[in-house]
């Protein structure tokens, strides 16, 4: 992480560019400068990179996509943190496709993690880096990345237009830069200027060098802040991809093959066509779009078109699937990250410990279903509204799905009812292009069935793991994992990017691999299972499916060593990770572990390292006649550097919503190689009754200064553990397989 005190030209560029009423200044963290992405109409007002002043005051052009994590306000609040203006001056928008928007934390967190973890992965983190020139073209929102990549990138963007003001308002005055100073979007000294006036012949001002202010004089960052998509969101009146209107338009929905990947052999338009409404029936190849006067009509007129499905090219249900996964156990590891010790030789010794766990695909399920909205003008080009985590991949796909140049593409990225990965994928934006090229000069607007949405999803793999481990005087001595899964990673990259990373999959064993736990036998190996089912990155990726595999095995050590099991958690980390030792002590404290046991009442303790991030959680369930309830839950958390603790303290309560969810009733089965569950009723998150109280602490102790760990992800991963672990306190019955609703009866 670059300095706070001074940023050099010689590591950072910083340009500026004059816009009608204003300037607008931006700065990379790169060798070679891209081109600035927008260029302007005739007669309009340009938009540079990142910071726009005019007489409105400041508006920040954020790199990284809104979808409820809060994302845009922390990025708003590092440049007015620079920039030296008042907070009520600030609006956010989102950027267009660009390589200036690269997303540098990808490899950032790489940079930034502990070095135990790096040690253990020398391996994946040179393939990654190796990546690099891939990555400058990722302007992607994902992996817990946003702020780690923004922190100094957008401080520098506000930091060098405050300079450039300054250097304007000296010039005119005949002092030097140094005499004047900034404050509320102002320039003060014997005469007081605001930005606006100044900011065209700031533009062309830029200093050689660009002081970021000293941490003892920030005002926002550090300090939780007002969201700026939150009045909006409160009252209604944010605008949602789905809530897109252009005047003219038509509305779509598309009914794909179930059998991911499969053709379709034949359909036969005639009973849609002939309800009232209906404008168009559309092949796609591998479905069909309906185009109508209004959405429910498209929807009800695509169940009945006459549709003959072709097969896909994976096994008929989920039986065979998990069987497929298993016998990957058979095959060579694809990787071994970490092996420490000699563990076969330790648990030859006798008293082995072994279990065998088991977790389902998943969904990502967001509350506002795939949508996009496309316009194709006369001229050929096209312009999109779609919210989406991946603007670049987004924009070529939609101009190779039409054979036309990426230039001729313009994507607007909406705020996103949720992503957890989700919209990735390009394939809303590209069907919506596809379906309006269609009807010429018409908006068309797609939205999906809830249905087509569950069906049409890329999913979170299913997974199985054997764990062996040894205890000898109380203390856990070795410990072998072994996960057997297909590879997320491989399946969503070579769909997006066109390549994999090479060398071992890292995701199929994070969360297993790289926890601090000091035994001194670890082995832990990834074996990747031959299975297309179509995959990709759901929220905290391979953390969420080997923190519950470590996590229950380590509870089922303690409690084969009759010990604490928090306390045997600690015993394992306090002298491999400091602050890791410090939060579960934290959590320990605030949940009154040691003294709070009641009768009914059952506590799981579960940890897992993520994302640059470590989270402890306790969760507390009580026995009910209505079923088991879950009532508290403790989360402890330390990302280093807490850029806004509110946002942290929601994301955090979030993702543990997320991952209960998942863990009490999620999964995604198949028979006849199509996916069983629809819709919410037989995929249902936990609802407000349903979900226990939470008492979150951030902590600051995890690195150096500097250090950012992610937010948006770390939260999901323990959350599943803790409740089996707590489950197990309760009843006395280890559950090793999710859902839990399997095993266990909750409260509705």
């Amino acid at each position: 992480m670059a300095s706070w005190k001074t940023i050099t030209r010689r590591s950072f560029i910083v340009l500026g560019a004059a816009v009608v009423g204003g300037a607008a200044f931006g700065a990379y963290k790169v060798a070679e400068v891209p081109a600035n992405p927008l260029t302007p109409a005739p007669g309009s007002t340009p938009l540079n990179p990142w910071v726009i002043i005019n007489a409105d005051g400041i508006t920040v052009i954020a790199p990284r996509a809104e979808m409820g994590q809060g994302i845009s306000t922390t990025l708003a609040a590092l440049v007015a943190e620079e920039l030296d203006v008042d907070w009520e001056q600030v609006r956010v928008l989102h950027g267009p496709p660009a390589q200036a928007y690269y997303n540098a934390g990808f490899v950032e967190r790489m940079s930034n993690e502990p070095d135990y973890q790096l040690s253990l992965r020398e391996n994946s983190h040179n393939a990654i880096l190796a990546a690099v020139p891939k990555i400058f073209s990722l302007q992607m929102t994902g992996g817990s990345t946003g702020a780690i990549g923004g922190f100094v990138q957008m401080r520098l963007a506000g930091a060098g237009a405050r300079e450039a003001l300054k250097a304007a308002a000296a010039k005119r005055l005949g002092v030097l830069p140094d005499t004047l100073k900034t404050e509320g979007g102002k320039v003060i000294g014997e005469q007081t200027f605001t930005y606006a006036e100044l900011a065209e012949e700031a533009a062309t001002m830029v200093p050689e060098d660009v002081p970021l202010r000293d941490p003892s004089t920030w005002r926002y960052i550090g300090k939780t802040m007002p969201r700026l998509d939150m009045v909006g969101k409160c009252t209604g009146t944010e605008t949602f991809g789905i809530d897109i209107t252009l005047p003219g338009m038509k509305f779509a929905t598309v009914r794909m093959n179930p059998k991911r990947g499969g053709a379709m052999t034949s359909f036969d338009p005639a009973a849609a066509l002939s309800m009232p409404g209906v404008d168009q029936v559309v092949g796609l190849g591998n479905g069909i779009a309906v185009i109508a006067n209004n959405t429910w009509t498209a929807m009800q007129a695509a169940q009945l078109v006459d549709v003959q499905w072709g097969d896909a090219d994976y096994l008929v249900d989920t039986a065979a699937m998990m069987t497929r996964i298993e016998a990957a156990f058979a095959t060579e590891p694809d990787s071994r990250l970490r092996d420490d010790g000699e563990v076969e030789a330790e648990l030859a010794k006798g008293d082995r410990i072994e279990a065998e766990y088991r977790i389902p695909f998943l969904a990502h399920a967001s509350m506002e279903p795939l949508n996009a909205t496309a316009w194709v003008k006369p001229d050929g080009a096209v312009e999109v509204w779609c919210g989406n985590q991946a603007p670049i991949m987004t924009r070529d796909a939609i101009a190779s799905s039409l054979r036309i140049g990426s230039d001729k593409v313009r994507l607007h990225t909406p705020v996103m009812g949720g992503g957890f990965g989700g919209r990735t994928d390009p394939v809303p934006a590209v069907l919506a292009a596809r379906i309006a090229a269609a009807m010429p000069d018409t908006p068309v607007k797609l939205t999906y069935s809830r249905e087509e949405d569950m069906t049409q999803d890329f999913y979170r793999p299913a997974a199985i793991a054997r764990l062996s481990g040894r205890v000898e005087n109380g203390k856990a001595t070795a410990l072998w994992g072994r996960t057997a899964a297909p590879s997320a990673s491989r399946n969503a990259l070579s769909r997006l990017v066109g390549f994999a990373p090479p060398g071992p999959d890292r995701a199929t064993v994070e969360g297993g691999f790289d926890q601090p736990y000091g035994l001194p036998h670890y082995r832990y190996d990834g074996h990747v299972a031959d299975l297309t089912v179509p995959l990709g990155f759901w929220r905290s990726v391979g953390n969420s499916m080997n923190a519950f595999f470590l996590e229950s095995f380590i509870d089922e050590l303690a409690h084969a060593a009759k010990a604490d099991p928090l306390t045997f958690r600690l015993d394992l980390m306090r002298d491999t990770h400091g602050p890791s030792a410090t939060l579960l002590e934290t959590v320990r404290d605030m949940s009154d572990w040691d003294s709070l046991k009641r009768p009914g009442f059952g506590r799981g303790v579960a940890y897992c390292y993520s994302f640059g991030t470590p989270v402890a959680q306790v969760l507390e369930v009580q026995d009910t006649p209505a079923g088991i309830k879950l009532t508290r839950a403790w989360i402890a958390c330390d990302p280093g550097l807490a850029m806004d603790p509110g946002i942290i303290e929601a994301q955090m309560t979030g993702a543990v919503v997320y991952g209960l969810s998942a863990a009490v009733q999620g999964a995604i089965t198949f028979a006849d190689q199509s996916v069983v569950e629809q819709n919410f009723t037989n995929y249902e998150p936990l609802r407000m009754h349903t979900t226990p109280g939470f008492e979150v602490k951030v902590l600051q102790n995890n690195g150096a200064f500097g250090h950012i760990g992610g937010v948006g992800e770390p939260g999901t991963p323990p959350a599943a553990p803790a409740l089996a672990n707590a489950l197990y306190d309760l009843t006395g019955t280890r559950a090793r397989s999710l859902p839990l609703n399997q095993l266990f009866e909750f409260a509705t």
